[in-house]
């Protein structure tokens, strides 16, 4: 958890989701996952999402997933 109380995870892709300008709904569709998914990861509601949702993320953001766990 980082200081404000999201996660690692949830900072990171907020930080390369807006690195390169697109939307929670654009990366949504980029990464082929619900719309819902996105903002509950980003608002912390959902701190443990798959591997697999993580994975689609790092492609949707051209990061790697390590880039979004650490």
């Amino acid at each position: 958890m980082s200081s404000s109380g999201k996660s690692v995870i949830a900072e990171n892709i907020k930080k390369y989701r807006n690195k390169i300008g697109v939307s929670q709904d654009r990366l949504s569709k980029l990464a082929d996952v619900t719309y819902n998914t996105i903002i509950k990861i980003e608002s912390g509601a959902n701190t443990n999402p798959t591997v697999d949702t993580i994975s689609k993320i790092a492609k949707a953001l051209d990061v790697k997933v390590d880039d979004l766990l650490n």
